[in-house]
């Protein structure tokens, strides 16, 4: 990235990573500015309700499926192979938890955050759910993101790999594997929904 930039933002794995990422911004963005729209209300408002989970999982999903499929053919242990079923409804179920913590929960978790008026004159509190949720919730999805590559990379098509072998080999890699998707996951909803947030209140805003 730094000597060859101009090949790192061109490469296949940083253009699905961007493609997702703005797509599902796009869609958080859009469908607030609509709502604000016909509720008649600040156009730099935002919502958390179902509309708005519904709209992020849809562009997310759709996106990081491709991009999952993708990665898991790119750099799965295995020779590339059909992605099985199981393994795409696990990867669902795991980055529907993390838009809800990342686009809905934050709204509703800031009001109880305990920050004192202090703390509050560096970060509100806002800003502090949107860091706390989308890194909280690692620690219950990653589990379900390790058995859908297991899956992928150890298939059971002769009943050959136990579910005890399944369950010993999640534990094994729940710790490192969690503290990596934190790391993650924190700039790109943590960081991303802050600056996100921040830049659209500014611009839409002064539209009133």
């Amino acid at each position: 990235m730094a000597f060859t930039p101009h090949i790192f933002l061109t490469s296949r794995p940083f253009l699905l990573i961007f493609t997702l990422y703005t797509g599902t911004y796009l869609s958080a963005n859009t469908l607030d500015t609509i709502t604000s729209t016909f509720r008649n209300r600040s156009a730099s408002s935002t919502t958390s309700g179902t509309s708005k989970f519904a709209a992020t999982s849809a562009a997310n999903l759709s996106l990081c499926l491709y991009k999952d499929s993708q990665f898991t053919r790119m750099f799965g242990a295995a020779k590339a192979t059909k992605v099985p079923g199981t393994t795409y409804a696990l990867f669902a179920v795991r980055d529907m938890l993390t838009i809800f913590a990342s686009f809905n929960l934050p709204p509703l978790l800031a009001p109880m955050m305990p920050l004192s008026e202090g703390m509050e004159k560096y970060v509100s509190k806002m800003s502090a759910a949107q860091f706390l949720a989308p890194a909280a919730v690692q620690v219950a999805s990653t589990p379900l993101h390790l058995l859908g590559l297991d899956l992928y990379n150890r298939p059971n098509g002769k009943g050959e790999v136990s579910v005890k072998s399944r369950v010993t080999k999640v534990v094994k890699d729940w710790a490192p594997s969690c503290a990596f998707r934190i790391a993650r996951i924190v700039p790109a909803f943590g960081v991303g929904g802050v600056v996100n947030t921040n830049v659209r209140g500014r611009f839409l805003g002064k539209l009133g």
